[in-house]
């Protein structure tokens, strides 16, 4: 097990849970952990106790990566964390999340998530700004390749 500590972009924590580790290399780490919190609408999706989280982390990359499922195996969709290259350590992660979220549909649409806020804030570094640029482009190009995790995309046409 190990465990996930998500920060604000101020380094605040917001949460922490386990989750078992899948794999792991020097850079990478890939964990499942199950929604345990009460059931929440995002409008768009909802996640419900049970529900299957793949969550994939990287110290060389400016997100990370939840493969959602459904409790009875029915991908829900991928949500992806504009956040800090995460520090990985043998029992635990952290990561500073940036804001910015992207929902990509099992079909490979993308919603962009926290807009608003995000323009909103003044209080990103220079060096957070060039990051969340750098993430986004990076996270979008993999979609559009359906490159690891987002290989198993359905074509809609």
């Amino acid at each position: 097990m190990i465990t996930v500590i998500k920060q604000d972009h101020r380094g605040k924590e917001k949460i922490r849970y386990e989750g078992k580790v899948i794999r792991r290399t020097t850079d990478n780490i890939v964990i499942e952990a199950s929604w345990t919190l009460p059931e929440k609408d995002l409008g768009y999706t909802r996640f419900e106790p049970g529900d299957r989280f793949i969550e994939y982390y990287s110290t060389q990359r400016w997100f990370n990566i939840f493969d959602i499922a459904s409790s009875d195996g029915t991908r829900k969709g991928w949500y992806c964390n504009i956040a800090e290259p995460a520090n990985i350590y043998e029992d635990h992660i952290e990561q500073i999340d940036l804001i910015l979220d992207v929902w990509v549909t099992p079909q490979g649409e993308t919603l962009m998530l926290d807009e608003d806020e995000f323009a909103a804030e003044t209080t990103l570094s220079q060096e957070q700004r060039t990051g969340i640029e750098l993430g986004m482009q990076a996270l979008l190009a993999l979609v559009a390749a359906r490159a690891e995790p987002f290989t198993s995309l359905t074509n809609t046409k």
